[in-house]
């Protein structure tokens, strides 16, 4: 193919990349990542961060997976700081596929405690993968102050994200089972039900460990008949 070809075709794809239509953008990332170029980089990362289209956004993040991590490293941590909630979150999710420890260094506790849930779920996510070894204990006790946050779909992601560490979460999820707060210690014991049994459906398990916390609450029979 000539060079002439070359330009041409890459022109193409970066137009497709900005076309209305989701399959064309769709196509135009697999094009993208079928062909590496680093004049792609930029328009890859500058389209995670707006593409409403989840399927698109799965295929430029497989895009920049298929380029040098010399060249989409620093964008992505650049974007991990951005003031829009959706190229943190996407910066996050690449970074856990391309798996690079010197991306660590932004996996900041306020990164991990981001006030966006989707954001916050990328997070959890990608420092599991990225934790260097003999970090894992200090990042379930980040993690741990994470329990109880959100709706069930972002407290399924932070139990699944503190089970991947293994064992070193449990002095953490044991704190949380003490909590003030009694959605707080409902997650700590449906994570822990799941480090036990990792096939328990979550749902399941969180619905028995909110009995397990409502119960505990309870007055007993003494405490009614001293009031």
């Amino acid at each position: 193919m000539t060079a002439t070809r070359q330009d041409t075709d890459a022109l193409r794809a970066l137009r497709g990349l900005e076309d209305s239509r989701s399959s064309v953008r769709l196509r135009a990332a697999l094009a993208v990542g079928t062909a590496p170029d680093p004049c792609f980089v930029d328009k890859l990362l500058e389209r995670c961060a707006i593409e409403p289209e989840f399927f698109v956004r799965d295929m430029l993040t497989w895009a920049l997976v298929r380029h040098p991590v010399s060249l989409t490293l620093p964008g992505l941590l650049r974007e991990v700081r951005s003031e829009r909630a959706q190229a943190r979150s996407q910066a996050l999710h690449t970074l856990s596929k391309i798996g690079d420890q010197q991306a660590w260094a932004v996996i900041t506790r306020a990164v991990l405690s981001d006030a966006d849930d989707e954001v916050a779920r990328s997070a959890w996510r990608a420092a599991v993968v990225l934790v260097p070894e003999g970090g894992e204990s200090a990042l379930a006790t980040v993690l741990a102050t994470q329990l109880g946050r959100g709706e069930q779909e972002t407290q399924l992601s932070l139990s699944q994200a503190l089970v991947a560490l293994g064992e070193v979460i449990v002095p953490a999820l044991h704190a949380a089972t003490t909590a003030s707060d009694p959605r707080r210690r409902a997650h700590a014991l449906a994570t822990q039900r799941l480090l036990r049994d990792p096939d328990a459906g979550f749902e399941s398990a969180i619905e028995e460990a909110k009995r397990v916390v409502a119960l505990a609450g309870a007055p007993t029979t003494e405490d009614r008949e001293l009031c």
